[in-house]
């Protein structure tokens, strides 16, 4: 790049304008950053500090947002509702219908004038509106309810440094100028520039489409929005967001359109296929006989007169007769087709994502709510999940003893306390803030960093004048796999120490001394690492998480110079020296051994993972009721995740239906776990709020995790999300998740029957007599009241406790059951019966021997009144498909009533 001057500022608030910054983030060029003075000068000319961030007040933030735009991008528009009466009337059958009515309006105007021939025609339209406008409402409503969700599940909270602090706030509000820490797993919220020189790995797939690990430190700083931290942690300064990055522009050219095909809708397609295909066989028979009667002159009016003379009757009423023999066998198509059944899985997901809102659990994906009505299987994390994650330090040793209370600074030595406050201020993603003029102090981080950082402030750590005494050289982020995270630091005197923290047992078992009482260095012996492992085995049987921290001197020629050697340098992690094991408790969430105990009853299993030791985890699931005693606390009901992963593919499916508790577990383990339980025919939901929780969340069955302390990649991971964090909120979706599957054999009963009884009727009437009992207009109000009213009555029924005392719905499971057969049998005998007998036996007071237009009439409304009353009760009873009682919470139905 040849050399330049900075470019002179485009707007008098900052130093730098808009197009300067997107040619920046464009670019990617450093020498380009190096003319602006680096991420410093480019810092100064946003007013913003690297360190505290920018002042975050509505003035600041509106003046940024004027000069550079929001985190934002331009939606798709909605579709109005007209749109979606023009799909409802792309209907094939409802076209037929249509031109069948406009035929029959002309045929019939032209013969019996405006007030006697429009009702036909004008009946057949008026009906045909009616449907399509019903179903478009119907349609239009899910749409939006569903574009909401869609919404909510967009607007993700992080954390942002303003004035010095933490803050969470929604993506949508992040302004150029802004102070982001990233840490493994997080998105990359807008266009930025790396701060820390500690380097990043980040998954660029989002934007090139290919899983690229990029490695970003001070030679190749610039991050792209939409992408994801892969390893390490550290800070952003935003330079680029909402429309002015690649990864809003292509947000703002995709789709917008939420609505997704879920597995029971493709189940239902495939029922309504079958019984179509019955239907429309049926319906040609009716058609091929009524024309052949029709032609041949078998066919008479209400008076008597044959319809049809060859030779003598008029084509204008031969086409009449035609068009009305047509249009009753297309309008017994529309019956016959139980063409709604996949529409009342919207009607069932639009109400239960309502009423699970309300009860703050976010459904991100359709499939989510009814996959949740078969689980078999929960497999839950333990911190944050099970526990509130919200840990303090209750117990602590240093120097070789206790140190009671743990907050007792006092009881350390001199030198033990120093390296101890250097380690937990150095080697921590989280933040102490101190407010000017306050007392009180503001702790940020995850749980377990908020803990030993608080745990630092009472033994007598000043956070900002610690950090400052050092600088770090080298950070080894917490891995999953290895239990525990490290950092390099030099001292002001080029003293080099390396501090490392994790798993208590882990950590021991890299020492080879110890700090004692008076900070003399001893050497760890058989006797005293016997010591140590005993108050871990301790600490884990009060069900404390165990965290030790330790560290060890290096020479400075030693230290590696590039990232590869830093990689390799195992020998970094070894030889250490113990400073501390603290016992930090989690107390377990209110109401979570109800829960566990109530999922039990339902038939569905739960089991508990946790990074933590086996003996704390087999003391919280003893707490959380997925243990019933200590005799139940053995292998392979409580198995480590190292052993489990150690067997064969064959070993790990026997033993995991076995499974209840898995301690010491990576990642890979719950996909081992869950791998194995489904080629065992489990449905499987995964719980969790971490981002190590991300993969398990994503090949589940089903994901759920925790809104409020989940971390970003989990949220983005799942499936369904529990907006309050409360465990026992997993009994609503269950209970939802199988009321979807009860209501939809409820209205799968109702549509049966009515569509059987309706074609029967007319076969065997159109058979005997060439008569149809209901004709065209009466066929669609049947179908009107079907497809909407009844399977909204039916599909918004409330779940009860009675579900939850049946077993999981299986994934084969028929839709149809044997019960739903045996109740479609009966109605179907007892409503054809009672409508042929109407129609060849029945006698009206009065009209008995009255073969006039005005009886026939009569008897034909008397059948379809009749025929409508059998669908009220054929209601009524489908609310029950295993139950004597079908009026048993009737008066709790609204929907049922409206």
């Amino acid at each position: 790049m040849s050399e330049t001057t900075t470019p002179p500022p485009t707007n008098s608030e900052f130093g730098i304008g808009q197009e300067q910054l997107c040619s920046l983030s464009t670019e990617q060029s450093t020498a380009a950053l190096e003319l602006y003075g680096g991420v410093v000068g480019i810092s100064n000319l946003l007013n913003t500090s690297l360190a505290k961030g920018i002042h975050g007040d509505e003035a600041d933030l509106l003046r940024r947002r004027r000069a550079f735009g929001s985190n934002n991008y331009p939606r798709w528009r909605r579709k109005g509702f007209l749109i979606f009466v023009w799909e409802a009337c792309k209907d094939p059958t409802l076209l037929i219908l249509l031109v069948s009515a406009a035929i029959l309006l002309a045929l019939g105007i032209k013969s019996k004038g405006v007030k006697e021939g429009w009702y036909d025609g004008g009946s057949i339209a008026f009906a045909a509106f009616i449907v399509i406008v019903v179903t478009a409402m119907s349609e239009y409503r899910q749409y939006v309810q569903f574009h909401d969700t869609n919404e909510k599940k967009r607007n993700i909270h992080l954390e942002v440094i303003r004035g010095g602090r933490r803050v969470k706030i929604s993506i949508y509000d992040i302004v150029v100028g802004d102070v982001i820490p990233l840490n493994i797993g997080d998105q990359v919220p807008a266009d930025g520039i790396l701060i820390t020189p500690h380097p990043l790995a980040i998954d660029e797939s989002s934007i090139h489409g290919e899983s690229i690990i990029v490695h970003k430190d001070s030679r190749a700083p610039f991050l792209m929005s939409g992408c994801r931290v892969q390893d390490g942690s550290g800070t952003m300064l935003v330079i680029g967001v909402g429309i002015n990055t690649e990864w809003g522009l292509q947000m703002a050219i995709s789709s917008d359109d939420p609505i997704e095909e879920t597995p029971l809708q493709a189940r239902l397609n495939g029922v309504a296929t079958f019984f179509g295909i019955v239907g429309l066989s049926v319906t040609a028979v009716i058609l091929t006989v009524l024309l052949a009667r029709y032609f041949t002159g078998h066919t008479r009016n209400l008076d008597g007169n044959v319809q049809f003379i060859a030779g003598k009757t008029r084509a204008v009423d031969a086409i009449h007769g035609a068009v009305s023999i047509v249009t009753i066998a297309v309008t017994s198509i529309v019956v016959a087709v139980p063409d709604s059944l996949p529409l009342t899985v919207n009607f069932t997901l639009a109400f239960s994502l309502r009423k699970l809102m309300a009860s703050k659990i976010l459904v991100r994906k359709l499939f989510a709510c009814e996959m949740m009505g078969s689980a078999t299987v929960i497999c839950s994390d333990k911190t944050g999940t099970l526990t509130m994650n919200q840990m303090i330090v209750v117990e602590a040793y240093a120097g070789g003893r206790k140190i009671d209370p743990p907050s007792n600074g006092l009881r350390i030595s001199p030198k033990l306390q120093s390296l101890l406050i250097e380690g937990v201020a150095q080697n921590t993603n989280g933040n102490v803030y101190l407010p000017e003029g306050c007392t009180g102090i503001e702790i940020s981080g995850s749980p377990t960093e908020k803990a030993i950082l608080h745990w630092g402030v009472q033994i007598g750590m000043d956070f900002e004048a610690a950090r400052s005494e050092s600088s770090i050289i080298h950070m080894f982020p917490f891995n999953a796999e290895k239990k525990r995270g490290g950092v390099a630091i030099q001292k002001a005197d080029h003293e080099i120490h390396i501090h490392w923290k994790g798993a208590a047992e882990i950590i021991l078992a890299r020492c080879t001394w110890y700090l004692d009482t008076n900070d003399h260095l001893m050497e760890m012996s058989g006797e005293k690492m016997a010591f140590f492992n005993q108050i871990i085995e301790d600490m884990a049987a009060k069900s404390l998480r165990c965290v030790a921290i330790a560290y060890r001197p290096w020479k400075k020629e030693d230290i590696p110079v590039n990232e590869e050697q830093w990689a390799h340098s195992s020998i970094l992690e070894d030889d250490l020296i113990l400073l501390a094991i603290v016992g930090l408790k989690d107390p377990c969430r209110p109401g979570i051994k109800t829960t566990v105990q109530l999922c039990q009853k339902a038939g569905v299993k739960v089991i508990m993972f946790t990074g933590d030791n086996i003996n704390t985890a087999k003391a919280i699931a003893l707490e959380c009721g997925i243990l019933s005693s200590f005799d139940n606390a053995i292998e392979p009901c409580v198995i480590e995740g190292r052993e489990f992963r150690a067997l064969t593919d064959e070993q790990r499916e026997e033993i995991a239906e076995k499974i209840v508790v898995m301690g010491r577990s990576s990642p890979n383990d719950k996909l081992l776990l869950a791998e194995a339980l489904r080629k065992r025919g489990h449905i499987i939901a995964v719980i969790g709020d971490g981002t190590n929780d991300a993969p398990a969340l994503y090949e589940a069955d089903v994901g759920l995790a925790m809104g409020i302390q989940g971390s970003q990649i989990a949220i983005e991971s799942s499936d369904i999300i529990l907006m309050d964090d409360n465990f026992p909120s997993i009994l609503k979706v269950v209970k939802w998740g199988r009321c979807i599957y009860a209501n939809l054999r409820k209205f799968i009963q109702f549509n049966l029957t009515i569509s059987v009884t309706a074609l029967l009727i007319n076969v065997v009437a159109t058979l005997s007599s060439g008569d149809i009992p209901l004709n065209a207009v009466q066929l669609l109000w049947v179908n009107l009241i079907m497809d909407t009213l009844g399977a909204l009555a039916l599909a918004t029924e409330q779940p009860t406790n009675l579900l939850m005392n049946l077993p999981p719905v299986g994934r084969r499971e028929p839709l149809i059951s044997n019960t739903m057969w045996r109740n479609i049998l009966i109605q179907v005998v007892y409503q054809v019966s009672v409508l042929l007998a109407l129609n060849f036996q029945g006698s009206i007071p009065g009209f008995t021997h009255d073969a006039t237009d005005h009886a026939i009439k009569l008897k034909r409304t008397l059948i379809f009144d009749a025929f409508v009353l059998c669908q009220i009760f054929n209601e009524f009873n489908a609310r029950k498909l295993d139950e004597f009682n079908i009026f048993k919470g009737v008066t709790r139905s609204t929907s049922l009533w409206e």
